[in-house]
């Protein structure tokens, strides 16, 4: 866990952070239909579990967007180098724990360590993160339903993790498509830095396909 304070004197973000940080909703949040059928072909092609391939797209793909790994401290703002997800975790009862991951490895090297962390996590069906909870992005998904919109649940004070959600993916002009939905505090986010992680998003299907594709997944 490692941050650093953002030198408000210089942030140029100073009063937007000051007007909407004091909002009694404060969130700003989206849904865009991301497509995924070359990425969903070769998961299935190799055997692969869809959801964590794709959280490691995501999550690596907020990570590329500083905004994404600020948070709010007080009058102030940190900024972590690194940010793992938070994520729930379906449970035979019909409720949910959840897992925390780190998707700073290489993708061989991170999927039996998320696969091994679920089945913990499985186990100890806790809905209590053990991490530092600032540190997180939190992820969900409703894989029942392909939605064109999502209200999150939000708690009060305002927090500053951003959320990340997909729902069922769907198929439309011979394209897979999944909608895909964030939400965060526009104390620190505007819609630029939600649009840069779309981008990096479609950047990082790409890329983990071509790596997938790869004889035994070698990373390039």
């Amino acid at each position: 866990m490692c941050y650093h304070n953002i030198d408000m004197d210089a942030y140029k973000r100073k009063d937007h952070f000051q007007y909407f940080k004091n909002l009694a909703y404060p969130y700003v949040g989206v849904s865009v239909n991301v497509e995924i059928t070359e990425l969903y072909a070769v998961v299935k092609a190799q055997k692969l579990p869809f959801f964590l391939t794709f959280l490691y797209c995501v999550a690596r793909a907020a990570n590329q967007v500083p905004e994404f790994r600020q948070r709010i401290s007080g009058d102030g703002i940190v900024e972590y180098d690194h940010c793992k997800t938070s994520h729930t975790v379906a449970l035979d009862d019909g409720t949910y724990c959840y897992c925390t991951l780190n998707c700073d490895l290489p993708f061989r090297a991170y999927l039996p360590d998320a696969v091994r962390s679920q089945e913990e996590a499985k186990r100890d069906r806790s809905v209590q993160d053990q991490d530092d909870g600032n540190e997180l992005i939190f992820i969900s998904t409703l894989p029942w339903l392909s939605y064109t919109s999502l209200v999150q649940p939000v708690p009060m004070p305002a927090d500053s993790n951003p959320r990340i959600t997909w729902g069922a993916f769907f198929e439309q002009d011979s394209k897979r498509l999944l909608p895909v939905s964030v939400l965060c505090n526009h104390a620190l986010v505007d819609g630029a830095h939600i649009s840069q992680f779309y981008n990096a998003l479609r950047q990082q299907i790409r890329e983990l396909t071509g790596v997938i594709k790869l004889p035994q997944m070698e990373e390039s």
